[in-house]
């Protein structure tokens, strides 16, 4: 079936090319920095969330910039070849982790460079492998999730961003796009951000700056995929092992499902007592009415009941574990 072509309402078409077909978009929001110097590896390894040392060249590492007390700062991925890092983060968030890391960069031999010119092509759907390879871009079928590997022009990941199985491109702007253009004319479907988003909310799948604050410890997000357990000391990590060896979260990200569609922002109450606000909201085609919210430990019994105190009225929401298709 071709979802282009389909008589479906768009959204419901690029929902299903994400689902049964394959989707794409170029990521407008993403910057890529890449950093150079002997000592980058152990820079990164230091201060970020992720296990810098230990990765090998053709890695992908989700991490996260944290305080001492392990509040977010910034989340980005780091793509690792033999010569460098490649950062890859929200364009928006990148002027205050820059600051952030030229900080703490004192005598050590680091480089980074803003790579204006580079962009982020993302695909994903059941098809999306075969359609990299109907477009002459090898290797997607053998790459491991989280593993990348050098391709025409470009870098190659299979990188499940939003929780789906899905591949990433990250290159120049124009080779991505003439890329882009090949899959429009092989079937697959240009998919929006919004769509996007309702593959992430079905998947828990914290957003910076949306779902958090910068108050927000990063195990409340549910942000483990980009969380060390086995490295050694980095910035936050003794309030990050004395939550998960004391199990001392009073607050955690959670699934809603709501009677309708509500506003992001609205308070869920509990017994008459507000236990968090909705963060993101979205209308899935196969759940409905769905959203994330950072929840009271009052409230995290998957069926629990809450009331949502939505701008248009109050409307009914259960508490939903993570990933909602658990």
């Amino acid at each position: 079936m071709s979802f282009a072509d389909s008589d479906l309402p768009l959204s419901e078409a690029e929902y299903g090319a994400l689902r049964e077909g394959a989707g794409f978009r170029l990521l407008d929001d993403r910057a890529l920095v890449r950093v150079i110097g002997d000592d980058r590896a152990a820079f990164f390894h230091g201060i970020c969330s992720a296990d810098v040392k230990g990765a090998k060249p053709g890695d992908i590492l989700p991490a996260l910039l944290l305080t001492e007390h392990a509040h977010l700062i910034g989340e980005f991925f780091i793509w690792v070849d033999e010569r460098a890092l490649t950062l890859e983060t929200a364009a928006a968030k990148w002027p205050s982790e820059r600051e952030h890391l030229e900080k703490l960069l004192v005598a050590d031999d680091v480089e980074i460079e803003d790579l204006a010119d580079q962009g982020v092509l993302h695909i994903e759907g059941a098809r999306a492998a075969d359609m990299l390879v109907n477009v002459e871009i090898s290797g997607a079928h053998a790459l491991k999730p989280w593993r990348c590997s050098k391709s025409v022009n470009a870098i190659l990941g299979r990188m499940p961003r939003f929780g789906a199985d899905a591949f990433a491109m990250i290159g120049d702007r124009a080779a991505l796009a003439d890329v882009a253009e090949r899959l429009a004319r092989a079937g697959a479907m240009a998919v929006s951000d919004a769509t996007l988003d309702i593959i992430r909310v079905e998947h828990g799948i914290a957003r910076a700056g949306l779902d958090t604050t910068d108050k927000t410890i990063a195990l409340e997000a549910r942000m483990e995929r980009a969380i060390s357990f086995n490295k050694g000391c980095y910035l936050g990590q003794e309030t990050i092992e004395r939550a998960t060896s004391r199990g001392g979260l009073k607050k955690r990200l959670f699934g809603l499902r709501f009677e309708a569609p509500i506003t992001p922002g609205s308070a869920l109450i509990l017994d008459g007592k507000e236990v968090g606000q909705v963060t993101s909201a979205v209308v899935s085609p196969q759940l409905g009415a769905i959203g994330l919210a950072i929840l009271h430990h009052s409230a995290w019994t998957p069926g629990q009941r809450l009331i949502t105190r939505d701008p248009n009225g109050d409307i009914n929401a259960v508490v939903s574990d993570l990933p909602f298709d658990k």
